[in-house]
């Protein structure tokens, strides 16, 4: 059987749940957690929540009242192409991106709010502070120290395919319902991922289907979901998503709201993994299998291992970027990186 009937969500175990006193409590948690947890009514008392008790078009209109006087971008997707935000048969992105201002991007909700056949439109990734006065501190997380990147996402139901992200990440559901499932940062190779340059937003998605695997197509899909877990959040839950954890999300309802929080543990001034990998795959992955050795060597040896031998014998001053990054350290390597990459 080529198909299955989907993922029985039931059926998989979920995250775990935490009953925290306060913010001091989330803030203790938080410090050096690996795995997911669930926050039953972190933020239920936000007035976006309780706005988005009273109805869709209640929150839609508390978010108006706070917006800022700019273009929002909204992906679209095709009339009746179903809520899966992904590729087509073809391998191009099924959803076209416009720029519009928030009224003229509610009005078309409203106009297909509880039509099966609209297309779904979804405003992902929005900043709080650029795009809206005043909504973040009206509905916030305290998070202790961090500094947070906090972002908006809005929509009809939809499903985002599975993919991870490297920050830390706080998930909070405020208006509408919400089913994250979850796989562990090692389970990338049975999710069978796809293109890395070619993206529905910029991150490397799996190619699989959770509505309907294909077995056949991918059998160590399998195995990923021996490892998965599921969290449904109600309004005012909260989802912690670890680095680099692959989640899968779909929005339940007619309209939908959830607010994250996006912070990472290392300096702000050191480079993204993703970049290293890109470039790698543009430096090394097509040499000759020798010359691959080599250089997977001296990866262990200066990245990955990176013991005491590599700099014991150089005096200290003289140790540059081999020593712990600084910010003026990784700003010349950054600066020469550039210069070579011009070239």
């Amino acid at each position: 059987m080529a198909e299955s009937a989907g993922v029985d969500f039931g059926a998989l175990p979920r995250v775990a749940e935490e009953v925290l006193a306060d913010a001091d409590a989330l803030d203790t948690r938080l410090a050096g957690a690996t795995t997911p947890f669930v926050v039953r009514g972190l933020v239920a008392d936000w007035p976006l929540v309780q706005a988005g008790r009273e109805s869709g078009a209640a929150a839609r209109a508390y978010l108006l009242r706070h917006r800022r006087e700019r273009a929002f971008t909204v992906a679209i997707g095709r009339p009746g192409g179903g809520e899966r935000l992904f590729y087509d048969d073809k391998m191009a992105i099924n959803f076209r991106t416009l720029r519009a201002s928030l009224p003229e991007i509610f009005s078309a909700i409203d106009a297909n709010e509880g039509n099966p056949a609209g297309p779904a439109m979804y405003l992902a990734s929005i900043d709080l502070h650029d795009f809206f006065n005043g909504l973040h501190d009206a509905n916030l997380v305290a998070l202790g120290a961090r500094d947070p990147l906090a972002s908006i996402w809005i929509g009809t139901p939809t499903r985002i395919a599975a993919h991870n992200d490297y920050p830390d990440n706080l998930a909070c559901c405020a208006v509408g319902h919400r089913r994250f499932t979850l796989f562990p940062p090692d389970q990338f190779a049975n999710l069978y991922l796809g293109p890395v340059e070619h993206t529905p937003a910029g991150r490397t998605v799996s190619m699989v289907d959770l509505k309907a695997p294909n077995f056949d197509t991918f059998p160590k899909f399998r195995t990923a979901l021996s490892h998965a877990l599921v969290a449904e959040l109600a309004p005012g839950d909260a989802l912690f998503i670890p680095s680099l954890w692959w989640h899968h999300v779909e929005a339940l309802d007619p309209f939908n709201v959830l607010v994250n929080y996006w912070w990472r543990d290392s300096a702000r001034y050191l480079g993204q993994p993703q970049d290293a990998l890109n470039h790698a795959m543009l430096a090394v992955r097509d040499l000759p299998d020798h010359q691959k050795a080599y250089w997977r060597a001296l990866f262990n040896h200066y990245v990955f291992d990176n013991g005491d031998d590599v700099t014991s014998h150089i005096p200290t001053d003289a140790r540059g970027v081999l020593a712990p990054l600084t910010p003026d350290t990784a700003g010349k390597l950054r600066a020469n990186l550039l210069r070579a990459l011009s070239r």
